[in-house]
């Protein structure tokens, strides 16, 4: 039995955009992964079962329920899909890498794969101007960072570039997400980067503050997407892509990352009190993954209650 945890003036909060909105025929649920619809326990990350409970009670319904996620394809299958795909029994729609990639996970007998309905990969001139930035740290002997590529190919996963060979056995180590970790010289590189279309790039530095300032719009973690894109960006073409409208959907996230908050109808924080994110209809706070399986559940019983 689903533990029923939101208070009264929530409970209220969720009726008015219920019966303010067109979700039965318009809406979608829109759901960042990380924080949000999952959690790590003991270094496994599981969907929490109030979450499972919400989720599979809406799918009755019919109604789209996309993942909007920084993971990239790979990450989502090997990590996610088998779960996730209990509740769906069907196609899963993903927004990946902040907004730059569309698609389905798919299952085809015992194995999944991504299946893309649109990219926005960084242009050439992008491209360019992240390896003008690396090439300046490498000429400035900086070595204390590292390059996430992530390309439009899905099948290539997760690529860390370091300009210290040495280290790349404590990357393995550490990020085992990554289908490859490599180091090369400065101008394979740039070949690299133009050989194929890239989607996203991640780019971690951990150098002292007073040499962070020299590197002007650096920042000790910057994910780099073509100019405009971002999980709202995503978010308002994945709306296009399956017919439903943002403004009368939920959305729910955790971290200023989540900005498709700001164009849902309901936008749902998940135990992070200071998101700034007003939804266009309704805003609730949560405090935690219970308290969203029981806003998920509650919002689809007022859904078959109408249908009654």
């Amino acid at each position: 039995m689903l533990k029923m945890t939101l208070s009264d003036e929530q409970v209220a909060e969720l009726q008015h955009f219920f019966g303010k909105s067109n979700f039965s025929t318009e809406g979608a649920v829109i759901t960042d992964l990380d924080g949000t619809a999952v959690h790590e326990v003991e270094g496994r990350t599981v969907i929490h079962r109030s979450v499972e409970v919400g989720l599979k009670r809406l799918y009755d319904i019919g109604r789209p329920i996309v993942i909007n996620t920084l993971r990239f394809p790979l990450s989502v299958i090997r990590t996610f899909a088998h779960d996730w795909y209990l509740m769906s029994n069907g196609s899963i729609p993903v927004i990946l890498l902040n907004g730059s990639q569309l698609g389905y996970i798919t299952k085809h007998e015992n194995d999944f794969a991504f299946e893309q309905l649109a990219s926005f990969p960084l242009t050439k001139d992008e491209v360019a101007t992240v390896y003008v930035g690396i090439e300046k740290l490498v000429n400035d002997s900086i070595k204390d960072f590292i390059l996430f590529i992530y390309p439009e190919d899905w099948t290539k996963g997760e690529i860390i570039w370091t300009p210290d060979a040495e280290r790349i056995p404590h990357f393995q180590e550490k990020y085992k997400s990554a289908s490859q970790v490599i180091s090369t010289t400065i101008e394979e590189l740039q070949k690299m980067l133009h050989s194929n279309p890239i989607c996203m790039f991640l780019l971690l530095l951990d150098i002292p503050t007073d040499r962070l300032m020299a590197y002007q719009h650096t920042k000790r973690s910057n994910f780099i997407t073509h100019k405009g894109v971002d999980k709202l960006f995503g978010a308002e073409q994945m709306a296009k892509q399956l017919s439903f409208k943002l403004t009368s959907s939920i959305g729910a996230g955790d971290t200023d990352m989540d900005v498709f908050l700001k164009g849902v109808g309901l936008s749902v924080h998940i135990g992070n009190p200071s998101l700034s994110y007003k939804g266009q209809s309704n805003t609730l706070r949560l405090r935690d993954f219970v308290e969203f399986g029981d806003l998920l559940f509650r919002f689809a019983e007022m859904q078959y209650a109408v249908a009654k």
